[in-house]
């Protein structure tokens, strides 16, 4: 049975005809927003590290479609009553598949013969691994106005619109791998760019451009899962949040350099707080449940 939602009287979402127009064109503006940012302004190879105007418009433009349809934010899964206790969930998942996965990093280090460190740093993410070391406050405080824009953009358009629309016509899988396929292509840019400086060659860029697609699409999966498991946002904002900002940080040093095994150790991450979702999501029996429960 399906739990109730309220909307108020003055403001009924606007029926949308064309859910799937809709999602192809926000999504295509959104990408050409990426494309200039990546490819002209280039904010995430200067000292800034971040590319966060694109997110910025992103958000913006995500908020005149709300606007336009007249869909509240909690529509979407911006709730206010449970953010609290949804942000605290999805920074617990975090710290539970990360720990594990620094800690395997750390031993496999000391089993090849090496002596590794933890570093606290702000480096830059990118298709070829992380890049900067800053230690100063100003950067740390970029580092997490950048993660916050980053989720507050993704979360509400991949996980919160996306979905919203594409299950006013289709079934919540349907859904979920639209929103999951359409994630993973969003950020093969990284390998394009790397391919046109001629920093990677056309056929590694393509195979690094196949990785990511393929991996952040899996993410995106356990976040729409999180989204249907909570009935909002904030789980999965909070947990893909962690997961950007740890890598951000939190850096395991070697003598022979640093984060040799981010790789792994990012998949043993999100391969554990994968398993955990779909054991919740199974468990509550939350796709016999509405996606966005608390609309008010």
């Amino acid at each position: 049975m399906q739990e109730k939602t309220f909307q108020h009287p003055l403001r009924q979402p606007r029926d949308i005809r064309k859910p799937f127009l809709a999602i192809a064109l926000v999504y295509g503006v959104c990408v050409l927003f990426r494309l200039f940012e990546y490819f002209v302004l280039r904010t995430d190879q200067t000292v800034l590290g971040e590319a966060f105007v694109h997110k910025i418009a992103g958000f913006v433009l995500l908020l005149i479609v709300l606007r336009t349809y007249a869909i509240a934010p909690s529509g979407i899964g911006f709730a206010r009553k449970t953010a609290l206790r949804h942000t605290l969930y999805g920074f617990l998942l975090g710290a539970v598949a990360f720990v594990p996965a620094y800690a395997a990093d750390l031993l496999l280090a000391r089993a090849n013969g090496q002596a590794p460190g933890l570093s606290l740093y702000v480096s830059a993410f990118s298709a070829s691994g992380n890049f900067g070391n800053q230690t100063g406050a100003i950067f740390f405080a970029i580092c997490v106005a950048g993660n916050i824009i980053n989720v507050l953009m993704e979360e509400g358009v991949f996980r919160g619109l996306f979905l919203r629309l594409a299950e006013s016509k289709t079934t919540f899988p349907r859904a979920v791998l639209l929103s999951s396929v359409l994630f993973g292509l969003w950020h093969i840019v990284g390998p394009i760019r790397e391919w046109v400086d001629g920093d990677r060659s056309a056929s590694g860029a393509v195979m690094m451009a196949l990785v990511m697609a393929i991996t952040t699409a899996i993410t995106g999966t356990k976040f729409c899962l999180l989204v249907k498991w909570s009935g909002s946002l904030w789980t999965a904002m909070a947990d893909h949040f962690f997961n950007n900002t740890i890598t951000n940080i939190l850096h395991v040093v070697t003598p022979t350099g640093v984060d040799e095994m981010m790789t792994l150790r990012i998949a043993i991450a999100q391969l554990l707080s994968l398993a955990i979702v779909i054991v919740l999501f199974v468990r509550s029996k939350a796709r016999e449940k509405e996606t966005f429960r608390e609309v008010m």
